[in-house]
Protein backbone atom coordinates (compact mmCIF):
# COMPACT_ATOMS: atom_id res chain seq x y z
CA UNK A 1 0.00 0.00 0.00
CA UNK A 2 0.77 3.44 -0.49
CA UNK A 3 2.81 5.66 1.93
CA UNK A 4 0.83 7.96 4.13
CA UNK A 5 3.90 9.63 4.47
CA UNK A 6 4.86 10.44 0.94
CA UNK A 7 3.96 13.41 -1.48
CA UNK A 8 0.59 13.14 -2.95
CA UNK A 9 0.64 13.13 -7.09
CA UNK A 10 -2.85 13.51 -8.45
CA UNK A 11 -3.05 12.49 -12.26
CA UNK A 12 -5.34 13.95 -14.71
CA UNK A 13 -6.30 11.71 -17.45
CA UNK A 14 -6.79 8.01 -17.17
CA UNK A 15 -6.30 6.67 -21.00
CA UNK A 16 -3.05 5.15 -21.46
CA UNK A 17 -0.42 7.63 -20.46
CA UNK A 18 -2.12 8.36 -16.93
CA UNK A 19 -2.99 4.84 -16.45
CA UNK A 20 0.49 3.68 -16.87
CA UNK A 21 1.77 6.92 -14.97
CA UNK A 22 -0.50 6.16 -12.15
CA UNK A 23 1.35 2.82 -12.42
CA UNK A 24 4.63 4.19 -12.65
CA UNK A 25 4.07 6.84 -9.21
CA UNK A 26 2.49 4.47 -7.25
CA UNK A 27 5.53 1.75 -7.52
CA UNK A 28 8.09 4.80 -6.41
CA UNK A 29 5.98 4.41 -3.17
CA UNK A 30 4.15 7.81 -3.98
CA UNK A 31 1.03 8.74 -2.87
CA UNK A 32 -1.51 8.74 -6.17
CA UNK A 33 -4.53 9.90 -7.24
CA UNK A 34 -6.18 9.93 -10.75
CA UNK A 35 -9.05 11.86 -11.68
CA UNK A 36 -10.81 10.75 -15.43
CA UNK A 37 -13.88 12.78 -16.71
CA UNK A 38 -15.62 10.02 -18.38
CA UNK A 39 -14.93 6.12 -18.12
CA UNK A 40 -11.98 4.65 -18.19
CA UNK A 41 -9.93 4.77 -21.83
CA UNK A 42 -13.03 6.72 -22.73
CA UNK A 43 -10.38 9.50 -25.06
CA UNK A 44 -8.17 9.53 -27.47
CA UNK A 45 -6.49 5.59 -25.99
CA UNK A 46 -10.04 4.28 -26.46
CA UNK A 47 -11.04 5.54 -29.86
CA UNK A 48 -7.71 4.33 -31.63
CA UNK A 49 -7.05 1.68 -34.23
CA UNK A 50 -5.72 -0.84 -31.37
CA UNK A 51 -2.41 -0.95 -32.84
CA UNK A 52 1.03 -2.38 -30.66
CA UNK A 53 3.34 -0.96 -32.66
CA UNK A 54 6.26 -2.47 -34.24
CA UNK A 55 7.40 1.03 -34.95
CA UNK A 56 7.87 -0.12 -39.16
CA UNK A 57 4.97 2.50 -39.79
CA UNK A 58 8.14 5.42 -39.02
CA UNK A 59 11.09 3.62 -39.32
CA UNK A 60 11.93 6.01 -42.46
CA UNK A 61 10.79 8.97 -41.56
CA UNK A 62 10.76 9.35 -37.00
CA UNK A 63 13.51 7.32 -36.62
CA UNK A 64 13.38 8.16 -32.80
CA UNK A 65 9.65 7.72 -32.77
CA UNK A 66 10.09 3.81 -34.52
CA UNK A 67 12.94 3.23 -31.85
CA UNK A 68 10.15 3.92 -29.19
CA UNK A 69 7.59 2.05 -30.35
CA UNK A 70 10.04 -1.41 -30.37
CA UNK A 71 11.53 -0.85 -27.44
CA UNK A 72 7.89 -0.88 -25.55
CA UNK A 73 6.37 -3.24 -27.85
CA UNK A 74 8.82 -5.76 -26.45
CA UNK A 75 8.77 -4.39 -22.99
CA UNK A 76 5.07 -4.42 -22.93
CA UNK A 77 5.15 -8.51 -24.17
CA UNK A 78 6.72 -9.00 -21.18
CA UNK A 79 4.59 -7.19 -18.62
CA UNK A 80 1.26 -7.84 -20.13
CA UNK A 81 1.33 -10.68 -22.09
CA UNK A 82 -2.47 -11.14 -21.32
CA UNK A 83 -3.88 -8.06 -22.47
CA UNK A 84 -2.08 -8.44 -25.66
CA UNK A 85 -2.39 -10.27 -29.43
CA UNK A 86 0.61 -11.03 -30.72
CA UNK A 87 0.28 -12.05 -34.16
CA UNK A 88 2.63 -9.75 -35.85
CA UNK A 89 2.49 -7.65 -39.45
CA UNK A 90 2.98 -7.57 -42.88
CA UNK A 91 4.31 -4.86 -45.20
CA UNK A 92 2.94 -5.04 -48.15
CA UNK A 93 4.06 -3.46 -51.50
CA UNK A 94 1.09 -2.88 -54.27
CA UNK A 95 2.65 -1.44 -56.70
CA UNK A 96 6.20 -0.33 -57.98
CA UNK A 97 6.60 2.67 -56.30
CA UNK A 98 6.06 0.44 -53.36
CA UNK A 99 8.83 -1.84 -54.35
CA UNK A 100 10.92 0.90 -54.53
CA UNK A 101 10.06 1.66 -51.13
CA UNK A 102 11.18 -1.31 -49.64
CA UNK A 103 14.93 -1.21 -49.35
CA UNK A 104 14.64 2.19 -47.55
CA UNK A 105 12.09 0.06 -45.19
CA UNK A 106 14.38 -2.82 -44.51
CA UNK A 107 17.34 -0.21 -43.99
CA UNK A 108 14.95 2.10 -41.46
CA UNK A 109 14.09 -1.63 -39.95
CA UNK A 110 17.52 -2.24 -39.17
CA UNK A 111 18.85 1.06 -37.79
CA UNK A 112 15.91 1.26 -35.24
CA UNK A 113 16.49 -2.36 -33.97
CA UNK A 114 12.90 -3.35 -35.67
CA UNK A 115 13.18 -7.51 -36.22
CA UNK A 116 12.03 -7.57 -40.13
CA UNK A 117 11.82 -10.53 -42.46
CA UNK A 118 11.21 -10.88 -45.94
CA UNK A 119 8.71 -13.42 -46.94
CA UNK A 120 7.81 -14.11 -50.33
CA UNK A 121 4.41 -13.29 -51.81
CA UNK A 122 3.33 -17.00 -51.71
CA UNK A 123 4.40 -16.99 -47.83
CA UNK A 124 2.32 -13.90 -47.66
CA UNK A 125 -1.01 -15.18 -49.10
CA UNK A 126 -0.86 -18.39 -47.33
CA UNK A 127 -0.49 -16.37 -44.19
CA UNK A 128 -3.23 -13.69 -45.27
CA UNK A 129 -5.55 -15.44 -48.30
CA UNK A 130 -7.46 -12.08 -48.51
CA UNK A 131 -4.58 -9.98 -49.34
CA UNK A 132 -4.39 -8.49 -52.73
CA UNK A 133 -3.25 -11.46 -55.02
CA UNK A 134 -1.16 -9.03 -56.83
CA UNK A 135 0.96 -7.86 -54.29
CA UNK A 136 4.94 -7.59 -55.18
CA UNK A 137 6.18 -8.03 -51.75
CA UNK A 138 5.94 -8.53 -48.02
CA UNK A 139 8.06 -7.99 -44.86
CA UNK A 140 7.04 -9.23 -41.36
CA UNK A 141 7.74 -7.57 -38.70
CA UNK A 142 6.20 -7.47 -34.69
CA UNK A 143 3.30 -5.67 -34.85
CA UNK A 144 -0.08 -6.59 -31.89
CA UNK A 145 -2.72 -5.75 -31.31
CA UNK A 146 -4.22 -4.43 -27.96
CA UNK A 147 -7.83 -3.92 -26.24
CA UNK A 148 -7.74 -0.62 -25.25
CA UNK A 149 -9.75 -0.69 -21.87
CA UNK A 150 -8.16 -3.72 -20.97
CA UNK A 151 -4.59 -2.11 -21.42
CA UNK A 152 -5.57 0.50 -19.25
CA UNK A 153 -7.08 -1.00 -16.30
CA UNK A 154 -3.84 -3.59 -16.34
CA UNK A 155 -2.18 -0.54 -15.23
CA UNK A 156 -5.04 0.58 -12.90
CA UNK A 157 -5.56 -1.99 -11.58
CA UNK A 158 -1.48 -2.86 -10.46
CA UNK A 159 -1.11 0.88 -9.48
CA UNK A 160 -4.42 0.24 -6.67
CA UNK A 161 -2.99 -2.93 -5.52
CA UNK A 162 -0.06 -0.39 -4.70
CA UNK A 163 -1.94 2.40 -2.87
CA UNK A 164 -3.55 4.31 -5.66
CA UNK A 165 -7.10 5.94 -6.16
CA UNK A 166 -9.16 6.02 -9.04
CA UNK A 167 -11.85 8.25 -9.60
CA UNK A 168 -13.71 7.89 -12.99
CA UNK A 169 -16.47 10.34 -14.29
CA UNK A 170 -14.73 13.05 -11.92
CA UNK A 171 -14.15 16.28 -14.20
CA UNK A 172 -11.57 18.75 -13.29
CA UNK A 173 -12.97 22.42 -13.56
CA UNK A 174 -10.06 24.45 -12.11
CA UNK A 175 -6.87 24.49 -10.82
CA UNK A 176 -6.74 25.19 -6.68
CA UNK A 177 -3.73 27.85 -6.40
CA UNK A 178 -1.60 28.39 -3.10
CA UNK A 179 0.35 31.93 -3.83
CA UNK A 180 1.88 31.09 -7.67
CA UNK A 181 2.06 27.35 -7.27
CA UNK A 182 -0.57 24.75 -7.83
CA UNK A 183 -1.87 22.76 -5.14
CA UNK A 184 -4.84 20.78 -5.90
CA UNK A 185 -7.97 20.80 -8.34
CA UNK A 186 -11.50 21.32 -7.73
CA UNK A 187 -13.43 18.21 -9.74
CA UNK A 188 -17.07 17.86 -10.57
CA UNK A 189 -18.61 14.35 -9.84
CA UNK A 190 -20.45 13.50 -12.48
CA UNK A 191 -22.45 10.42 -10.71
CA UNK A 192 -23.26 12.53 -7.60
CA UNK A 193 -23.80 16.53 -9.24
CA UNK A 194 -21.32 17.09 -6.01
CA UNK A 195 -18.25 19.64 -6.22
CA UNK A 196 -15.11 18.82 -4.34
CA UNK A 197 -11.22 19.65 -4.06
CA UNK A 198 -9.02 17.44 -3.94
CA UNK A 199 -5.39 18.87 -2.24
CA UNK A 200 -1.67 17.53 -3.98
CA UNK A 201 1.79 18.20 -3.72
CA UNK A 202 1.75 18.02 -7.40
CA UNK A 203 -0.55 17.52 -10.84
CA UNK A 204 0.50 15.59 -13.87
CA UNK A 205 -1.60 16.60 -16.96
CA UNK A 206 -1.98 13.49 -18.80
CA UNK A 207 -4.62 14.60 -20.95
CA UNK A 208 -3.47 14.20 -24.24
CA UNK A 209 -5.01 15.99 -26.91
CA UNK A 210 -7.15 17.95 -24.15
CA UNK A 211 -3.69 18.67 -22.68
CA UNK A 212 -3.84 22.61 -24.14
CA UNK A 213 -7.29 22.87 -21.35
CA UNK A 214 -5.47 21.81 -18.41
CA UNK A 215 -2.05 23.44 -18.98
CA UNK A 216 -4.48 27.00 -19.99
CA UNK A 217 -6.05 27.02 -16.16
CA UNK A 218 -2.53 27.13 -15.07
CA UNK A 219 -1.74 30.03 -17.01
CA UNK A 220 0.59 28.07 -19.55
CA UNK A 221 0.75 26.91 -23.01
CA UNK A 222 1.92 23.79 -24.24
CA UNK A 223 2.87 22.81 -27.91
CA UNK A 224 0.10 20.44 -28.84
CA UNK A 225 -1.61 20.11 -32.07
CA UNK A 226 -4.99 17.99 -31.83
CA UNK A 227 -4.85 16.12 -35.00
CA UNK A 228 -7.98 13.90 -36.06
CA UNK A 229 -7.75 10.49 -37.88
CA UNK A 230 -10.71 8.82 -39.36
CA UNK A 231 -11.17 4.73 -38.59
CA UNK A 232 -13.79 2.65 -40.16
CA UNK A 233 -14.56 -0.30 -38.58
CA UNK A 234 -16.09 -3.04 -40.53
CA UNK A 235 -18.11 -5.99 -38.50
CA UNK A 236 -15.46 -8.98 -39.71
CA UNK A 237 -12.19 -10.00 -39.01
CA UNK A 238 -10.87 -10.71 -42.19
CA UNK A 239 -7.19 -10.73 -41.43
CA UNK A 240 -5.19 -12.57 -38.47
CA UNK A 241 -1.55 -10.53 -38.88
CA UNK A 242 -2.07 -6.64 -39.24
CA UNK A 243 -2.11 -5.22 -42.57
CA UNK A 244 0.24 -2.22 -43.46
CA UNK A 245 0.93 -0.67 -46.57
CA UNK A 246 4.48 -0.53 -47.50
CA UNK A 247 4.90 3.36 -47.95
CA UNK A 248 5.70 6.61 -46.02
CA UNK A 249 2.69 6.98 -44.07
CA UNK A 250 -1.11 8.00 -45.30
CA UNK A 251 -4.44 7.70 -45.32
CA UNK A 252 -5.91 3.96 -45.36
CA UNK A 253 -2.89 2.78 -45.38
CA UNK A 254 -3.32 -0.03 -42.73
CA UNK A 255 -5.94 -3.08 -41.75
CA UNK A 256 -5.72 -4.15 -37.96
CA UNK A 257 -7.79 -6.98 -36.80
CA UNK A 258 -9.39 -6.32 -33.35
CA UNK A 259 -11.54 -9.55 -32.06
CA UNK A 260 -13.74 -9.58 -34.63
CA UNK A 261 -13.59 -6.84 -36.57
CA UNK A 262 -10.83 -5.02 -39.00
CA UNK A 263 -10.43 -1.28 -38.74
CA UNK A 264 -9.13 0.41 -41.86
CA UNK A 265 -7.15 3.55 -40.77
CA UNK A 266 -5.98 6.65 -40.87
CA UNK A 267 -6.36 10.17 -41.86
CA UNK A 268 -5.04 13.34 -40.66
CA UNK A 269 -6.17 16.61 -40.02
CA UNK A 270 -5.71 19.21 -37.76
CA UNK A 271 -8.71 20.25 -35.14
CA UNK A 272 -9.71 22.64 -32.95
CA UNK A 273 -12.16 21.00 -30.51
CA UNK A 274 -11.35 17.47 -29.79
CA UNK A 275 -14.58 17.03 -28.36
CA UNK A 276 -16.45 18.29 -31.56
CA UNK A 277 -14.75 16.59 -34.52
CA UNK A 278 -16.98 16.03 -37.87
CA UNK A 279 -16.38 13.01 -39.97
CA UNK A 280 -16.61 14.10 -43.68
CA UNK A 281 -17.86 11.14 -45.79
CA UNK A 282 -15.10 11.82 -48.39
CA UNK A 283 -12.88 10.73 -45.42
CA UNK A 284 -14.68 6.90 -44.93
CA UNK A 285 -15.02 6.91 -48.33
CA UNK A 286 -11.14 7.72 -48.71
CA UNK A 287 -10.73 4.77 -46.21
CA UNK A 288 -12.50 2.01 -47.76
CA UNK A 289 -11.03 2.68 -51.22
CA UNK A 290 -7.40 2.39 -49.80
CA UNK A 291 -8.06 -0.44 -47.56
CA UNK A 292 -9.73 -1.96 -51.14
CA UNK A 293 -6.36 -1.90 -52.11
CA UNK A 294 -4.61 -3.86 -49.46
CA UNK A 295 -7.45 -6.63 -49.35
CA UNK A 296 -10.30 -6.15 -52.00
CA UNK A 297 -12.54 -8.37 -49.63
CA UNK A 298 -13.31 -5.61 -47.29
CA UNK A 299 -15.48 -4.16 -50.17
CA UNK A 300 -17.82 -7.26 -48.55
CA UNK A 301 -17.58 -5.69 -44.85
CA UNK A 302 -20.56 -4.44 -43.60
CA UNK A 303 -19.38 -1.15 -42.08
CA UNK A 304 -19.97 -1.94 -38.43
CA UNK A 305 -18.93 1.98 -37.13
CA UNK A 306 -16.91 4.86 -37.80
CA UNK A 307 -14.61 7.35 -35.31
CA UNK A 308 -12.65 9.58 -35.55
CA UNK A 309 -10.00 10.84 -32.54
CA UNK A 310 -7.86 13.33 -31.83
CA UNK A 311 -3.72 12.84 -31.33
CA UNK A 312 -1.94 14.94 -29.07
CA UNK A 313 1.26 15.41 -31.08
CA UNK A 314 3.87 18.33 -30.75
CA UNK A 315 3.68 20.58 -32.97
CA UNK A 316 6.82 21.23 -35.12
CA UNK A 317 7.41 24.21 -37.32
CA UNK A 318 6.43 24.22 -40.60
CA UNK A 319 5.84 20.78 -40.55
CA UNK A 320 2.25 18.79 -41.85
CA UNK A 321 0.46 17.32 -39.30
CA UNK A 322 0.59 13.86 -41.11
CA UNK A 323 4.80 14.28 -40.32
CA UNK A 324 4.88 15.42 -37.18
CA UNK A 325 7.29 12.86 -35.07
CA UNK A 326 5.55 10.72 -32.80
CA UNK A 327 8.21 10.59 -29.74
CA UNK A 328 7.04 12.27 -26.76
CA UNK A 329 7.87 15.22 -23.96
CA UNK A 330 7.59 16.12 -20.63
CA UNK A 331 6.69 19.59 -20.09
CA UNK A 332 7.74 20.95 -16.21
CA UNK A 333 6.00 24.63 -16.26
CA UNK A 334 7.84 25.97 -13.07
CA UNK A 335 11.12 25.52 -15.51
CA UNK A 336 9.65 27.15 -18.45
CA UNK A 337 8.69 30.49 -16.16
CA UNK A 338 4.87 28.78 -15.53
CA UNK A 339 3.13 27.84 -12.72
CA UNK A 340 4.85 25.70 -10.54
CA UNK A 341 3.29 22.12 -9.73
CA UNK A 342 2.24 20.85 -12.72
CA UNK A 343 3.60 18.77 -15.51
CA UNK A 344 2.41 18.07 -18.51
CA UNK A 345 3.60 14.98 -20.83
CA UNK A 346 2.93 14.91 -24.34
CA UNK A 347 3.28 13.21 -27.52
CA UNK A 348 3.73 9.38 -28.48
CA UNK A 349 1.39 6.68 -28.87
CA UNK A 350 -0.96 3.84 -26.62
CA UNK A 351 2.05 1.87 -27.34
CA UNK A 352 4.75 3.99 -25.74
CA UNK A 353 2.96 4.64 -22.83
CA UNK A 354 4.78 3.25 -19.93
CA UNK A 355 7.79 4.69 -21.79
CA UNK A 356 6.51 8.60 -21.51
CA UNK A 357 4.94 7.67 -17.76
CA UNK A 358 9.00 6.68 -17.21
CA UNK A 359 9.79 9.83 -17.97
CA UNK A 360 7.17 12.22 -16.77
CA UNK A 361 7.97 10.38 -13.44
CA UNK A 362 11.41 11.02 -13.40
CA UNK A 363 10.24 14.39 -13.71
CA UNK A 364 7.93 14.02 -10.78
CA UNK A 365 10.55 12.49 -8.62
CA UNK A 366 13.04 15.22 -9.08
CA UNK A 367 10.48 17.97 -8.56
CA UNK A 368 9.67 16.51 -5.02
CA UNK A 369 12.97 15.67 -4.10
CA UNK A 370 12.04 11.84 -4.47
CA UNK A 371 14.86 8.97 -4.67
CA UNK A 372 13.05 6.34 -6.55
CA UNK A 373 14.11 4.22 -9.81
CA UNK A 374 11.42 3.06 -12.33
CA UNK A 375 10.53 -0.09 -11.92
CA UNK A 376 7.66 -0.54 -14.98
CA UNK A 377 10.44 -2.27 -17.26
CA UNK A 378 10.56 -5.56 -15.41
CA UNK A 379 7.32 -5.60 -13.07
CA UNK A 380 4.73 -8.08 -14.69
CA UNK A 381 0.90 -6.19 -14.24
CA UNK A 382 -1.89 -7.74 -12.72
CA UNK A 383 -4.80 -8.63 -15.18
CA UNK A 384 -7.02 -6.46 -16.48
CA UNK A 385 -9.97 -8.54 -14.50
CA UNK A 386 -8.61 -7.37 -10.84
CA UNK A 387 -9.46 -3.66 -11.58
CA UNK A 388 -13.23 -3.83 -9.96
CA UNK A 389 -11.62 -6.37 -7.04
Amino acid sequence: MGNSSAPHVLVIGAGSTGSATAHDLALRGLRVTVVERGEIASGTTGRNHCLLHSGGRYCVNDKEGATECIEENLILRRIMPHALEMNDGLFVALDEEDYAFKEKFLAGCEECHIPAREISVADALKLEPFLNPNIKAAVQVPDGVFEPWRFCTSFLATAKRNGATIHNFTEVTDLVFQGSAVAGVKVFKHRTGKTETIGADLIVNATGAWAGTVAAMAKVDVPVVPTAGVMVTLGKRFNNMVINRMHKPHDGDIVVPVRNTSIIGTTSWRVTKPDAIEIPQDQIDKMMQAGELLMPVLKEGRQRGVMAVARPLIASANVDARDFSRTFEAFNHRKQGGAAGVITILGGKTTTARGMAEKVSDEVCAELGVTAVCKTRETPLASYRMFYN
